[in-house]
C-alpha cells in the first residue's frame, strides 16, 4: 500500500478520492439539467414558431380568399396585385412550417395546401374565366381555408410531442442520475471505509505500542506502516523500548548483584548472632543477650527488606505462572501455622472462619498475598488482641476478610498504602520496621489473578483494619462452597 510523505497529505488524498464520485455525480446532474434546459429552449422554439406560423398561414389564406372574392365581385385588376404580394407570404409561411419538425402526415398535408393554392391562383390569373371558374373559384378557396385551419392542429401536435420528447428526457435523467448516484455514494463509501482503516491503522499499532511500554512489556518490537511521519514516529518508540529494555535489564542485574552482596555478609552477621545467642562462644549477660537480640532482629527485618525488594520488582507485568485449582482455606490455614510463633510473641490469638471455597491461580503467589495481609494485621495488633479472619463465597467470588484492632487506616490512606513504599502514619507494634512493599506486592499478585484487595472499615465500630481479598472463584466451585458451608453447620451442631 502506497503511503504519502505526510499524514496530513494522506488524509487529505483519502478525502480527495472519497470526494470524487460525489463531485462526479453532480457535474452529471449539472450536465443533465443543462442538456434538459437545452432541449427545452430548442422545443419551446419551435413550438411557439410552429403556433405562429400556422396562425399566419391560415390568416393569409383567409385574407387570399377574401381578396379572390372581391375580385370577383369588383373585377378589380388591382386586387391581382394584392393577391400576388399575400400569397408570396404564403407560399414563405408555408415552407417555414414545412420546415419545422412535423409529422409525415403534417408536412403532406402542408405541401397539399401549397399545391391546392397554386392550382387555384392558374385559374385566378385567367382573365377569361367565366362565371363557372368564379364559383369553382370561391368553392376552392372555401376549401383552401378549411385545410388551412389543419395548420393549426399540426402545430398543437408539435408541442404535444415536445412536451412529451422533454418528459421522456427528464424521467430518463432522473433516472440515470438516481443509479449513478447510488453508485457514487458506494463508492464513496468504500473508499472511505478503506481509507478509514488505513488511517486507523498506524494509530493502533502505535497505541498499542504505547500501551504495551506502558505495561513493562518490553519484548514486542514496535512496526508501524503509513506515511513516513508515523513510521519515523514508530521509529523513535522502538529505539525507546530498547532503551527501556536496556535500562531494565541494567536494573535487574543492579538488583541481583546487590542482593547477593548484601545477602553474603547478612548471613554471616544473622548466623554470628544466632551462634551467640546459643551462647556457643560463652555465657551471655542479660545485657550482652539484649544486644544480640537487636542484631539478630535487625539482620532479619534486613533480610526481609531485600526479599521484598526483587519479590515486588519481579511483579512488574506479571501474570501467574502456574494455573491449578487452589483451596483457598488450605492456604490460610497454612499462612496461619507459619505465622503462629509470631502471634504468640505479642500473645496474638486468630479467631478463623473459613468456609471451603476453590479458586484458580498460583498456589505461591496466593499464598504470598494471604502472608502479607497476616503479617500486616500482627504487626499491628496490639498485644493480647485477636485477629478475625473470615473466608466465604460471594456472588462468585472467594472473600477473604483479615481484621485486627490495631489503629487501623484512615480514609485518605485506603489507597495509598498499596503504593511502593508507603507505609502510613499509624506506628505498628514492635522494633522491626516493615518495607512498605508488601501490601503493594499483594496487590500486584492480586491484580494478576484478576481480583482485588481494599482496606475497610470495620462494621462492628470497634477500632482497627479489615483488609479484604476478592478472587473469582473456580468453575462449580460456588456449589461446592455452600455445601461445604451447610456441612460445616451440620457438624457444629
Amino acid at each position: 500500500m502506497y503511503y504519502p510523505r505526510s499524514f496530513l497529505k494522506f488524509i487529505l488524498l483519502g478525502f480527495l478520492l472519497v470526494s470524487l464520485p460525489l463531485l462526479y455525480a453532480l457535474a452529471e446532474l449539472v450536465l443533465t439539467l443543462d442538456r434538459l434546459a437545452t432541449q427545452a429552449s430548442v422545443e419551446v422554439q419551435q413550438a411557439a414558431q410552429a403556433a405562429r406560423t400556422s396562425r399566419f398561414l391560415f390568416e393569409q389564406t383567409t385574407t387570399l380568399e377574401r381578396v379572390v372574392r372581391q375580385n370577383i365581385i369588383l373585377e378589380d385588376p388591382a386586387l391581382i396585385d394584392d393577391y400576388a404580394r399575400v400569397r408570396q407570404e404564403f407560399r414563405a409561411s408555408a415552407a417555414q412550417l414545412a420546415s419545422l419538425p412535423l409529422e409525415p402526415e403534417s408536412r403532406s398535408a402542408v405541401q397539399r395546401l401549397v399545391d391546392q393554392e397554386s392550382t387555384l391562383y392558374k385559374t385566378f390569373a385567367n382573365p377569361a374565366r367565366g362565371a363557372e371558374a368564379n364559383t369553382a373559384l370561391a368553392d376552392g378557396y372555401a376549401k383552401l381555408v378549411d385545410a388551412s385551419q389543419a395548420t393549426l392542429a399540426a402545430a398543437n401536435q408539435l408541442t404535444q410531442r415536445a412536451i412529451e420528447r422533454l418528459q421522456v428526457t427528464a424521467t430518463r435523467g432522473r433516472e440515470s442520475w438516481q443509479a449513478l448516484s447510488v453508485a457514487a455514494f458506494a463508492i464513496a463509501l468504500i473508499l472511505a471505509i478503506v481509507f478509514a482503516v488505513l488511517i486507523a491503522r498506524p494509530i493502533r499499532q502505535l497505541d498499542l505500542a504505547v500501551r504495551q511500554m506502558g505495561s513493562a512489556d518490553f519484548t514486542h518490537a514496535v512496526e508501524v506502516n503509513g506515511p513516513q511521519d508515523l513510521r519515523y514516529l514508530g521509529q523513535r518508540l522502538e529505539w525507546l523500548r530498547i532503551r527501556l529494555k536496556e535500562l531494565e535489564d541494567q536494573q535487574n542485574r543492579f538488583l541481583r548483584h546487590v542482593s547477593h552482596e548484601l545477602k553474603t555478609p547478612l548471613t554471616a552477621v544473622r548466623e554470628g548472632a544466632e551462634l551467640l545467642r546459643d551462647e556457643v562462644g560463652g555465657t551471655l549477660s542479660r545485657q550482652q543477650q539484649d544486644i544480640v537480640r537487636i542484631v539478630r532482629e535487625n539482620t532479619i527485618s534486613l533480610t526481609k527488606l531485600i526479599e521484598d525488594l526483587l519479590k515486588y520488582h519481579q511483579t512488574r507485568a506479571m501474570e501467574p505462572a502456574t494455573l491449578g485449582p487452589v483451596m483457598l482455606v488450605d492456604v490460610v490455614n497454612r499462612v496461619v501455622r507459619d505465622n503462629k510463633l509470631a502471634a504468640l510473641a505479642r500473645i496474638v490469638t486468630f479467631d478463623l472462619e473459613l468456609a471451603p471455597v476453590m479458586i484458580t491461580g498460583d498456589a505461591e503467589r496466593i499464598r504470598t498475598i494471604v502472608d502479607n495481609m497476616v503479617t500486616n494485621a500482627i504487626k499491628f495488633s496490639p498485644r493480647s488482641s485477636t485477629i478475625e479472619v473470615r473466608l466465604a463465597a460471594m456472588a462468585e467470588e472467594a472473600v477473604l476478610d483479615v481484621a485486627d484492632h490495631g489503629p487501623g487506616v484512615a480514609a485518605d490512606e485506603r489507597e495509598k498504602i498499596f503504593g511502593s513504599f508507603y507505609q502510613g502514619r499509624a506506628k505498628m507494634e514492635g522494633r522491626v520496621k516493615g518495607s512498605g512493599l508488601g501490601l503493594a506486592i499483594a496487590r500486584e499478585y492480586t491484580l494478576a489473578h484478576g481480583g482485588r484487595i481494599e482496606a475497610r472499615e470495620r462494621v462492628d465500630g470497634s477500632g482497627g483494619a479489615v483488609f479484604r481479598l476478592c478472587l473469582p472463584l473456580a468453575f462449580g466451585s460456588a456449589r461446592a462452597a455452600a455445601a461445604g458451608a451447610r456441612l460445616t453447620a451440620a457438624v457444629a451442631k
